[in-house]
């Protein structure tokens, strides 16, 4: 199983320079997406529901000052299988176009988010899990209403 550096080292290969921000709601949108279309996980790291939308720690304290990342490093060695790599060409392809804050602002009107954060004050610190259960049952959902009449 890939690890979340993998996964986003793979956007940021496709996408060029970017956001850090937004590419922690790219990387919690994969995970999410791959839940739902791949019925597994895409990488172990948890995702917690932070004050400015999901985000992976490791993820954090890797770019940790940074306002945009453009280089990748693929020294892991991770091969994406083709089904990983149509996830994350899919997030692209839905997500890639919008700015950081959108990406925050449509996260935390999201049942995953909401849920992890429970009666957190919006503004404070929050290390709650956003559960792979609730991203599967959210997105599931989304998937089969947008589904439904094909």
């Amino acid at each position: 199983m890939a690890n979340v550096l993998d996964v986003a080292n793979l956007i940021i290969s496709k996408t060029g320079t970017i956001d850090v921000w937004k590419l922690q709601k790219l990387v919690y949108y994969c995970q999410a997406w791959s839940l739902v279309w791949d019925n597994q996980p895409m990488f172990s790291e948890r995702i917690e529901a932070w004050s400015g939308g999901p985000a992976c720690v490791e993820l954090y304290q890797k770019y940790k000052g940074q306002h945009e990342v453009k280089d990748y490093d693929f020294t892991s060695g991770k091969i994406f299988t083709s089904d990983e790599i149509e996830t994350v060409d899919a997030i692209i392809r839905d997500y890639g176009d919008k700015k950081n804050y959108e990406l925050r602002m449509l996260t935390q009107m999201e049942d995953p988010w909401l849920e992890a954060r429970g009666d957190v004050p919006f503004m404070h610190h929050c290390e709650n899990e956003i559960t792979h259960e609730s991203m599967k049952l959210y997105y599931g959902n989304l998937y089969r209403k947008e589904n439904e009449f094909d």
